[in-house]
C-alpha cells in the first residue's frame, strides 16, 4: 500500500484569507462609526429637531390664523405670534440643545449676518416663501448644517451638493 505524503504547506488557503479580511473590514467600519465628528452630529440632530418645531409653529399658524415668526436670538431663539387658548406662551423650546449652535436665517436672497435678525414667517397661509436656517458651531465655523423649504414642502435637512 503506497503512501501519499503531501509536501509541507507555506501560506494560507483562499478561505483563511477572506475571512481575516472580513474581520479587518468590520473592524474599520466599527472605527469609523465610533470616530464620527461630534460637533456635526449635534449639528444634525439640532436641525431634525428645529425642522419639527418649524413644523409644529407652522401647523399652529395655520390652524389659529395668526401669522407665526421664527428668530434667531443670542442663545436660542423664539417663536412670535404663537399663544394657548389660557393666553400664555405656547410650550414649543425655545433653545438649543447645546450652547455651541448658532443660526443664520436666508428669506429669498437676505441673509442676517449682522444687525436686527431676519425671521422666518411661518404663516398662516399654506404656501410661504422660499426659506432657510444654516445652523453652524460656534467653535468650529467650518461645520454647518442647512435646512429650509421651498414654500410648499415641509421643512427638511437640505444635502450639501
Amino acid at each position: 500500500m503506497a503512501r501519499f505524503t503531501r509536501p509541507f504547506q507555506r501560506g494560507f488557503t483562499l478561505l483563511e484569507l477572506l475571512v481575516v479580511l472580513a474581520i479587518v473590514a468590520i473592524g474599520s467600519a466599527g472605527v469609523g462609526f465610533a470616530m464620527r465628528d461630534g460637533t456635526q452630529t449635534q449639528l444634525e440632530r439640532e436641525a431634525l429637531r428645529l425642522s419639527a418645531l418649524l413644523e409644529s409653529a407652522r401647523a399652529q399658524s395655520q390652524l389659529s390664523g395668526v401669522p407665526v415668526r421664527w428668530l434667531p436670538t443670542a442663545h436660542g431663539f423664539r417663536f412670535e405670534g404663537l399663544s394657548d387658548p389660557a393666553g400664555g406662551a405656547a410650550a414649543l423650546p425655545q433653545a438649543w440643545l447645546d450652547s455651541d449652535i448658532r443660526a443664520e436665517v436666508e428669506v429669498g436672497r437676505t441673509v442676517a449676518l449682522a444687525g436686527p435678525p431676519v425671521a422666518l414667517l411661518l404663516g398662516p397661509e399654506p404656501i410661504i416663501a422660499p426659506q432657510s436656517v444654516t445652523l453652524l458651531s460656534r467653535s468650529q465655523p467650518d461645520k454647518l448644517v442647512r435646512l429650509g423649504t421651498d414654500g410648499v414642502r415641509p421643512f427638511a435637512v437640505q444635502v450639501a451638493p
